[in-house]
């Protein structure tokens, strides 16, 4: 297992609350989440940002990963200063994570795969226990097209 260790950093973009359960039975929000931020291009309108790539971040978990959490789709900003309303900023508070790579395939297949795999892999397998503080994908240029898309998930540990 891949494990970095890193400082925090802020990401801006559009958020909601969801879980798990209603992401598995198509009545939650990450999809809406996507759909707005990629068709009205609100991703050009984040000041402060530090390149292209979008990030997904998980965070202010209820309950481990069958509880509410936050879902924040943006990218790394330099300052949270100046933010417009229609916007969002979350801290991914820097410490220990595990890089897991998914597959290379449809994106609306592989991300739920991945998370599948890392939810079923043990401590020793990850590389220590889920802090469930943050977790974040990263959807750089192995993403583009959305058909052949791989990623890279960085799951937070104790």
């Amino acid at each position: 297992m891949n494990i970095q260790q890193h400082s925090g950093f802020y990401v801006v973009g559009v958020a909601a609350r969801t879980h798990n359960a209603a992401e598995k039975n198509g009545k939650g929000k990450i999809g809406e989440i996507w759909h707005t931020l990629l068709r009205d291009n609100l991703a050009a309108k984040i000041p402060n940002k530090l390149g292209i790539d979008l990030i997904a971040v998980y965070t202010d978990y209820e309950a481990g990963r069958d509880g509410y959490y936050t879902y924040l789709l943006g990218l790394p900003v330099s300052s949270i200063h100046n933010i417009p309303a229609k916007f969002v900023a979350k801290h991914v508070p820097g410490g220990r994570y595990a890089v897991v790579t998914s597959n290379r395939g449809p994106v609306t297949r592989v991300v739920p795969e991945i998370w599948d795999r890392i939810c079923s892999m043990s401590a020793g397998e990850l590389g220590g226990s889920r802090s469930f503080r943050a977790d974040y994908e990263v959807y750089d240029q192995r993403s583009t097209d959305p058909e052949k898309a791989q990623i890279e998930v960085y799951v937070g540990l104790r």
